[in-house]
């Protein structure tokens, strides 16, 4: 370990690692550490075992459940946009060949009726992306539905390059859009929570450039396979840090798991990182990258907290009631709904992607702490999922970096959120590439999961 590198990255989370890939095929010296023997770190995909340990620890998990093979658990709930940076990263560097995938079979929106004759009922529904779904859609009444089909029909042509004289995609607000067709705000609600992605309401004052642009990615993404945007690797999201890990040692980069991180070594006169300590080693480079975990502690003032998400895997025996019996979906209840200040995410894959044994389902809910009582705030998700067989809770601290400039060449990522998709840790990796290199990640690729030669 005692040598000179280019760059030093520290944890195995899904950004540490596709910067690791990254980096390795652009030329430099990488060395991977990590102090965990697998792959993943927060999120890694465990055997049955493995987390009846991490949260029950004594306990063993019940014979009925089957040999631990048959279990590949995740501990960060996250599916893919097919069209999404994700994925034009997976093509770009061929990491695709090292992965199987499969659709998401459904994205569902939670309403709730207030009155008439289904007073209090709380309703799960697929969310419409096109015209023609938006005409069949149970979330809106036959006028709306007229509205929202031009809406969308607007959208899909709308070209951000080349705006309407009358849409500055810069200045004209997304408030001022929806007003323009009469949108209500149930649709609202689940076009921006559903469709656009966002958390919570803050984008709707803002230029409508950038929700245009996210909603003409969920819908350039659910016509690659017409049910829903998303997608899902076989056995576990764990293979996607591991395929890039594997990206990075073809190309020379050299990981060692196992290895603990004691400390951080600085330049005393410009204040930049020039290695990273493990007992009486030391490594050097110029470059150091790491999740929050390994500064918490060492370096705190490098961190500052920014909230907690609550977790919650649960183990079912039937697929989510009002689902169609699909095998994986995703259920977002925007903030409003329970009100709020952001949304509630649940997140449903099974057996048919080999991360549970035969007959069952793994539905993990999540969202940000907003209250003393965190489990409570999940409860309405928690009644979606019908009979719960068991369920493990945690409540995590989300950190950011102090200094987004990181002028000490010390690069460090962002816990990862309450969503349930990738989006977010993808806009990241690419924010810090930039910062890394100086340039933009080229992803001129057009996105092709079936074609891994161009």
């Amino acid at each position: 370990m005692d040598e000179e590198y280019d760059v030093i990255v520290c944890g195995t989370g899904l950004q540490e690692c596709i910067l690791s890939g990254l980096l390795s095929v652009s030329g430099k010296k990488v060395l991977h550490l990590d102090r965990n023997s697998y792959y993943g770190g927060e999120c890694a995909s465990l055997n049955l075992t493995n987390l009846y340990e991490k949260f029950r620890s004594g306990q063993t998990p019940p014979s009925s459940y089957g040999p631990n093979r048959d279990w590949n658990i995740d501990l960060i709930p996250k599916f893919i946009m097919a069209n999404g940076d994700i994925v034009k990263i997976l093509l770009k560097t061929k990491v695709t060949r090292y992965l199987e995938w499969k659709s998401v079979e459904g994205t569902y929106v939670y309403q709730y009726q207030p009155a008439g004759m289904f007073q209090g009922a709380k309703y799960i529904h697929k969310v419409p992306s096109t015209d023609m779904e938006a005409l069949k859609s149970p979330l809106m009444g036959m006028l709306e539905k007229t509205r929202c089909m031009k809406f969308f029909n607007f959208i899909a042509t709308f070209d951000l390059a080349h705006p309407p004289h009358d849409t500055d995609p810069k200045k004209v607000t997304m408030r001022q859009l929806y007003e323009r067709f009469g949108l209500q705000p149930d649709t609202i609600d689940f076009v921006g929570h559903a469709l656009a992605l966002y958390i919570d309401d803050g984008y709707i004052n803002k230029p409508c450039g950038p929700t245009i642009e996210r909603i003409q990615l969920y819908m350039t993404s659910i016509s690659r396979f017409g049910n829903s945007p998303f997608v899902y690797p076989i056995y576990g999201l764990s293979g996607l840090p591991e395929s890039f890990s594997r990206l990075s040692a073809v190309h020379g980069g050299t990981y060692m798991l196992n290895k603990p991180v004691d400390g951080f070594e600085f330049d005393s006169a410009t204040g930049r990182v020039t290695g990273v300590r493990s007992g009486e080693e030391v490594a050097r480079a110029p470059i150091v990258i790491c999740d929050p975990s390994y500064v918490r502690e060492k370096l705190p003032g490098k961190i500052k907290s920014v909230g907690k998400v609550i977790r919650a895997i649960c183990i079912l025996g039937q697929p989510i009631p009002s689902t169609n019996n699909c095998y994986s979906c995703q259920i977002i209840i925007p903030q409003k709904q329970l009100n709020r200040h952001s949304d509630v995410y649940v997140m449903m894959v099974s057996h048919a992607h080999n991360i549970a044994t035969n007959g069952k389902y793994i539905a993990i809910v999540s969202a940000t702490v907003e209250t003393a009582y965190p489990e409570r705030e999940i409860q309405p998700a928690l009644d979606l999922l019908g009979a719960i067989e068991n369920k493990f809770v945690s409540v995590s601290d989300l950190y950011e970096p102090t200094d987004m400039s990181f002028k000490d060449q010390l690069y460090i990522s962002k816990s990862y959120d309450a969503t349930s998709h990738f989006e977010s840790a993808a806009r990241e990796v690419l924010e810090l590439w930039e910062k890394i290199t100086g340039a933009p990640l080229d992803l001129s690729i057009d996105p092709d999961l079936t074609n891994e030669d161009q």
